[in-house]
């Protein structure tokens, strides 16, 4: 009898822990061959003239693939990387290792779910299947206590239902070992020079770096919790966000490198060692990105494609010079530059930054929210495109659901003590500000 060969086909999923179509795949199969794809098409140009994909975020995504190889090389396979099309690169490898079968996460983004479509194609004409697994969100799509077409659009009447009928699946094991097939040519990674990128400069201001990877978002994963106490009880510090603190793990969860699950379960653990309902805003943090992949499920592109029938867009002009100005931290509003100055040296910044640079562009500039999302796009290094596209609509007021609008924050810009060196000017501090008071407003950090 013929062994049977599975090819796992990561995507952003790029971790060994908690990682079903790996685990299934060592399970089903005498050989598990692992593949990533450097698509060409998120590299593309945008209507900027720039990368889809930057530099800072092109470079946390080399460091999560090669993590990912250094890992699977850990119990004994290997990862084969490739430029091109998956449509092409699945196809040729599939026949030829002989693979019987080829796993992957399902994706919920129109452009995520076009691919995979083209793929599953490709992969028919061969008489191969394409099995979907879901592995991006909090909670399973079969436990929900609704079936997808009908889940509130409502984000507090999804919470209130999620929370009070369904449960958090235990996160799986990690496979002790993998048999690959004889691989000739693993391929190498690229540079970003390959990608069509340039090197990255790291801003002199920085007190961090992140670094891609599973192993790196284990160890910042420890670090939220082991400093948790601290924290909570301490003040922002000088180096810290210019809008507030923040647990910085949404880069790693972006990729994939740390499933929601196990931040999940590792908040459950750990709730003891910080003041009561301290660990809240990360629930709240888990259960927005669930929302806003399922209402992409739900709506499809639907969901960001048009703005309400009954709204009209007023616009100003000189919309291009507004943008840039904005893009460029040169509105000459002192908070909203810092926290794009930060963003654009970093390619991060927090949810609470977030909301206050697009509601100042959708409602005071009166510029198009989709270029904000775009940039976002190409700028932050943990963009999502349900919860970067689905933040924005929602800022923009642009979904299906009237009702179910950003409750923005309403604490004044001058109370936040800003203490940043992405600020030239320095504001005056009234008061420090009870960062739990903005939970409500959670979707990314």
């Amino acid at each position: 009898m013929s062994e049977r060969t599975i090819l796992v086909w990561f995507r952003n999923d790029l971790r060994i822990r908690d990682n079903e179509i790996l685990l299934e795949a060592v399970r089903k199969a005498d050989k598990v061959l692992p593949v990533y794809c450097f698509d060409p098409y998120y590299f593309k140009k945008n209507i900027s003239g720039n990368s889809k994909t930057g530099s800072l975020r092109a470079r946390f995504l080399l460091e999560s693939v090669a993590d990912l190889r250094n890992n699977l090389k850990a119990i004994g396979g290997d990862l084969i990387v490739r430029i091109g099309s998956p449509v092409e690169i699945i196809s040729q490898l599939a026949e030829e290792y002989h693979v019987n079968e080829v796993y992957h996460h399902r994706e919920v983004a129109y452009e995520e779910t076009a691919i995979s479509e083209q793929v599953e194609a490709a992969l028919w004409k061969m008489r191969l299947n394409l099995k979907h697994f879901i592995g991006h969100t909090l909670y399973h799509k079969e436990d929900l206590p609704f079936p997808i077409k009908d889940i509130p659009d409502s984000f507090a009447v999804f919470k209130k239902k999620v929370e009070r009928d369904s449960d958090v699946r235990p996160c799986i094991g990690t496979p002790e070992t993998i048999n690959t097939p004889v691989i000739t040519d693993a391929g190498e990674l690229p540079t970003l020079q390959m990608l069509g990128l340039n090197d990255v400069i790291d801003d002199t201001r920085l007190s961090a770096i992140f670094i891609g990877g599973e192993t790196t978002a284990l160890t910042q994963l420890e670090h939220v919790f082991s400093t948790s106490l601290q924290n909570a009880n301490g003040k922002p510090s000088r180096n810290q966000s210019a809008a507030g603190p923040s647990s910085k793990l949404s880069p790693w969860i972006a990729l994939g490198c740390v499933s929601l699950r196990q931040v999940y379960w590792e908040i459950h653990k750990h709730q003891h060692s910080a003041p009561a309902n301290y660990f809240n805003a990360l629930v709240l943090d888990l259960l927005w990105r669930d929302y806003f992949r399922f209402m992409f499920k739900k709506h499809g592109q639907k969901f960001i494609a048009t703005k309400n029938e009954d709204e009209q867009t007023v616009t100003t002009g000189g919309e291009d010079e507004l943008f840039e100005s904005w893009k460029n931290g040169e509105t000459g509003v002192p908070l909203v530059d810092a926290i794009m100055h930060e963003l654009n040296a970093t390619g991060f910044i927090n949810n609470y930054g977030r909301q206050i640079v697009a509601v100042f562009l959708v409602n005071d500039l009166k510029v198009d929210w989709t270029k904000g999302a775009a940039y976002f796009e190409e700028k932050l290094i943990d963009y999502s495109p349900a919860s970067n596209w689905g933040n924005w609509a929602f800022i923009a007021g642009v979904n299906d659901a009237r009702e179910s609008k950003y409750a923005i924050v309403t604490k004044p810009a001058i109370e936040l003590e800003l203490r940043s060196d992405y600020i030239d000017t320095w504001l005056p501090t009234v008061k420090s500000v009870d960062y739990q008071d903005f939970s409500d407003t959670v979707a990314i950090k």
